[in-house]
């Protein structure tokens, strides 16, 4: 089987769940025993310091721009859950290794450096996750609910979250305007 772990599943215009709709998913673990993945694109009504702020983790006094960033809604599963997607920079605690280039880190200790020199270089953060148990995402790709699009840092750390599912497409030479909700197979 060959691993999607480190890339991208855009959502089709067929795919109309109320979590995944227009949704860009970036893939932290894929294997035969199922997928685990970060919605990058829809955001939440909280900002990253008023989370930090509800954690009881005072955001920095010279807090930046960044730290005025959405909170993502990163999948229906476990909401209350925080996912730090990042840029690589080890030494967390619960940091699972994506690639070369991309780390997901569930400790709280990361949330502390945020908005200081002791950050990685870039990130977002999530609330929950999306989940999918042994051949559930295969056969949603059989059924043309996603597009596998190539690994692109640049999509979740340099692109407006706004414009990331419309970037995604346009990185594969597809224009959104031009994908249909119906599936061309039988």
């Amino acid at each position: 089987m060959q691993t999607l772990q480190n890339h991208f599943l855009l959502a089709m215009p067929s795919l109309t769940d109320a979590y995944f709709q227009r949704s860009l998913v970036y893939l932290c673990e894929h294997s035969s025993e199922g997928a685990m993945g970060l919605v990058v694109n829809i955001p939440v009504d909280m900002s990253l310091d008023a989370m930090l702020t509800k954690l009881n983790l005072n955001p920095p006094a010279t807090a930046t721009a960044e730290m005025k960033q959405p909170v993502l809604q990163g999948g229906p599963v476990h909401g209350d859950r925080g996912f730090v997607l990042h840029s690589f920079r080890p030494g967390f605690n619960s940091t699972l290794q994506v690639s070369d280039e991309m780390m997901v880190t569930t400790s709280k200790d990361i949330l502390e450096t945020l908005g200081t020199d002791e950050a990685p270089d870039h990130w977002l953060v999530a609330l929950g996750y999306a989940g999918w148990s042994a051949g559930q995402l295969e056969q949603e790709l059989v059924d043309g609910a996603w597009l596998v699009i190539p690994p692109n840092p640049k999509l979740v750390f340099d692109t407006p979250i706004h414009l990331r599912w419309q970037q995604a497409a346009a990185s594969i030479g597809v224009n959104p305007l031009h994908l249909s909700s119906q599936v061309g197979h039988s």
